[in-house]
């Protein structure tokens, strides 16, 4: 299971590296998701992602919310990242949500990650993802233009 996980990670980091190099995000290329190496990260995603319990889970309709070690290994990721939307979001001590610029390197890190993951994944159609998934993101309005103006 680890190993096969590790091997996910490797072709998942190979397909970002790639367009990152394209893009000229040469140090970003390399750095990349570096932290899913870590064991606070890898061992929650490998027993999520590859284990023989996941299929089941699709079945019965568990979602990922029900397994608090994958969240924990998710919500670590997306703190460490500043190419994750997440990391941009500042919970107010009044309840409600600040939604911060991005810089434009981590725009264009999470763009290279969404072609990267869209290609190892057998979908390269990013535009399309996109129209699917893109009201779910809580997004800076200008970080939200500077997306469809480079998709």
């Amino acid at each position: 299971m680890y190993w096969k996980y590790f091997k996910y990670v490797m072709e998942h980091k190979k397909n970002v590296f790639i367009e990152c190099w394209k893009t000229g995000l040469y140090i970003h290329a390399f750095t990349h998701d570096l932290s899913k190496l870590r064991p606070s990260e890898f061992f929650p995603y490998a027993r999520f992602f590859m284990s023989k319990d996941r299929a089941n889970n699709y079945k019965t309709k568990t979602s990922d919310e029900d397994n608090i070690d994958f969240q924990s290994g998710w919500l670590l990721h997306q703190k460490r990242n500043k190419h994750h939307w997440q990391f941009w979001i500042l919970p107010e001590d009044e309840g409600g949500i600040k939604v911060l610029e991005m810089p434009l390197k981590y725009r264009k890190e999470m763009l290279c990650d969404w072609r990267g993951a869209g290609r190892a994944y057998g979908t390269p159609d990013t535009r399309k993802w996109w129209r699917e998934n893109n009201h779910k993101m809580k997004l800076h309005p200008e970080v939200r233009k500077w997306i469809e103006d480079n998709l």
